[in-house]
């Protein structure tokens, strides 16, 4: 299962790495996530609660919504 996220609030590549560390800590992640700076996008594998990345995102400081599951 494939996860896509809007994250706002993205300006360089250390924030990329700071979103893209939060939502692998998230239980049911088993990839490491693809986060695009240029698109302010994050996809997602795996089986997670999609609150729970929406919630380690914004503790990270960074706005997120999530767009679709697949």
């Amino acid at each position: 299962m494939k996860t896509r996220l809007r994250i706002e609030g993205m300006s360089c590549g250390h924030c990329t790495q700071a979103v893209s560390s939060a939502l692998a800590a998230v239980p049911g992640v088993t990839a490491v996530p693809v986060v695009d700076l240029a698109r302010g996008e994050a996809l997602v594998e795996g089986n997670p609660d999609p609150q729970a990345l929406l919630a380690a995102v914004r503790a990270e400081g960074y706005e997120a919504e999530l767009l679709d599951e697949a």
